[in-house]
């Protein structure tokens, strides 16, 4: 399991939305964007408050499902609802696991994404990273990383089902030219800080990819990816699965 001496901002605000506290908001500081409020009920939403990408995800859901970054477990509760039997729902926050055992979720882990941890009940026929779950992988390396991880979790036919987006509309100049570093950092590589009821915790690297960038990554990796459904937010839903017949990279 996962520790860390961090304070656990994401989950002091589920456990006070849990407890009763609805206003229960976060703030999000972002490294390329003003400061938004995040409300803890989001976490909590159920299917039809659900983005219509979220509700493909899950329609396209197969097997036994791995939900990786579940927060409060509205995913897996709602799978569980469909009857499917086997949802492992992971978080690293041991408030959101906590939650997510007080709801219902029956099974439920903390881990990080890289957690070797992860591979000691295999194999898993989907893969779940929503919410734009794509950006859990951190940076580039980081989703190179992931993919390689992520073969051996996989069942022969599995599928990995993630959401991102494109943010680079975040560097749009007054003329509305994008203007890009390109000897610097990927721009979609984006640096998050919570903060809630007076603490803030540790930043943490996000990732926001072009669909094209995904694919090349993912092919390279030995996978196939599909855009299998878009939305006016510009984000995107894809099917990553395993090539048949390659082998899993080399660590």
């Amino acid at each position: 399991m996962t520790t860390t001496t961090a304070p656990d901002i994401l989950g002091r605000a589920l456990l006070d939305y849990q407890q009763g506290r609805q206003p229960a908001t976060l703030t999000v500081h972002c490294s390329v964007a003003e400061d938004e409020p995040l409300s803890a009920a989001y976490f909590f939403r159920t299917v039809l408050q659900m983005p219509e990408l979220e509700r493909q995800a899950l329609d396209e859901c197969r097997g036994r499902v791995l939900d990786l970054g579940a927060g409060a477990g509205a995913h897996a509760l709602e799978l569980q609802g469909r009857g499917f039997r086997e949802v492992k729902a992971v978080d690293v926050s041991a408030g959101a696991v906590a939650v997510m055992q007080a709801r219902g979720v029956r099974e439920v882990a903390r881990h990080s994404l890289f957690d070797a941890a992860l591979a000691q009940e295999l194999p898993y026929d989907t893969i779940l990273l929503l919410m734009n779950g794509l950006g859990l992988v951190g940076t580039l390396a980081g989703l190179d990383q992931f993919l390689a991880h992520a073969r051996p979790l996989l069942a022969p036919g599995g599928q990995i089902l993630a959401t991102s987006s494109d943010v680079a509309y975040l560097y749009e100049d007054e003329d509305g030219a994008v203007v890009l570093d390109l000897n610097g950092p990927y721009h979609g590589e984006i640096t998050y800080t919570l903060s809630y009821e007076g603490q803030t915790g540790e930043p943490f690297p996000w990732l926001f990819l072009e669909a094209a960038l995904l694919q090349d990554a993912a092919e390279a990796a030995g996978y196939v990816a599909e855009i299998i459904g878009h939305d006016e937010q510009d984000q995107y839903l894809a099917r990553l699965t395993p090539l048949a017949g390659t082998s899993e990279p080399a660590a």
